[in-house]
């Protein structure tokens, strides 16, 4: 195994913030990529299992921050899913972050390029979708090989109640309301993702097909931050609220 990833894995398993692998910024990205592959199929080697894609840097103002021009992409394991209502464990997180997003299950396998108007015909409902992200790197800075070899900072993922494609309106005019403790901490529209969260989750079905990460029917998609990320503790609990989809709730402990 590549010491980078070792040191990676070895940072979530202690719950210890280590120095990025990358500080002067020359990892290219499918080098990167490569050590995300390496570190999710030792996570495979000890009985977990993929449950879908995840995408991130979705919002052109975060691509400008970080000196890139597309999004990147992150693999959800299973043990990390959650549904609305459940209560999930984030004591053993080094700094987690809770972003609204919007979810989708995929209904047929998607093993090549296809366009924001095609790949809606792949997939089967559409979810609100929280994502719980802990990066394993110092103050939680890192770059963009660091955080792509890192997971994308991926943790713990929560689902709302499904809602059949076919009754979901336009998903860029979609509006979205966070709370944090019964305060609310964030609001957006779908467009927020990339213009239109199609378009996200057809770029996430090419790349990762490129990478030999084809979707595959009943998996599950994160389409990308709606907002920043709002620092979480145990004890606290957070809505996601959107129009035309079921509310999505949770509490940590």
């Amino acid at each position: 195994m590549d010491p980078r990833t070792a040191l990676l894995l070895a940072a979530e398993r202690e719950r210890r913030a280590v120095d990025r692998i990358d500080p002067n910024n020359q990892i290219s990205e499918d080098e990167a990529y490569r050590l995300q592959i390496e570190g999710v199929a030792d996570r495979l080697s000890h009985g977990d299992s993929v449950a879908g894609l995840k995408a991130g840097l979705t919002s052109r103002a975060k691509q400008k921050t970080m000196g890139v021009d597309q999004p990147i992409l992150g693999q959800m394991m299973n043990s990390g899913v959650h549904m609305s209502g459940d209560t999930l464990e984030i004591g053993g997180l080094i700094h987690p972050r809770a972003e609204p997003e919007i979810a989708f299950r995929i209904g047929a396998d998607i093993t090549g390029p296809v366009t924001g108007e095609q790949v809606r015909g792949y997939v089967t409902s559409v979810m609100a979708g929280l994502e719980i992200i802990d990066s394993r790197f110092k103050d939680f800075k890192f770059g963009h090989s660091d955080v792509i070899a890192d997971n994308t900072s991926a943790a713990k993922s929560v689902f709302g109640p499904a809602t059949p494609v076919d009754a979901v309106g336009d998903l860029r005019l979609i509006g979205m309301v966070m709370s944090l403790n019964d305060e609310v901490v964030a609001t957006a529209a779908g467009a927020a993702i990339l213009g239109d969260p199609w378009e996200s989750l057809a770029w996430l079905a090419t790349r990762g097909a490129a990478l030999g990460l084809p979707l595959r029917a009943g998996q599950l998609v994160l389409a990308g931050a709606l907002t920043d990320a709002s620092p979480i503790k145990p004890g606290d609990s957070v809505r996601v609220e959107f129009d035309g989809l079921p509310t999505l709730e949770a509490s940590f402990r």
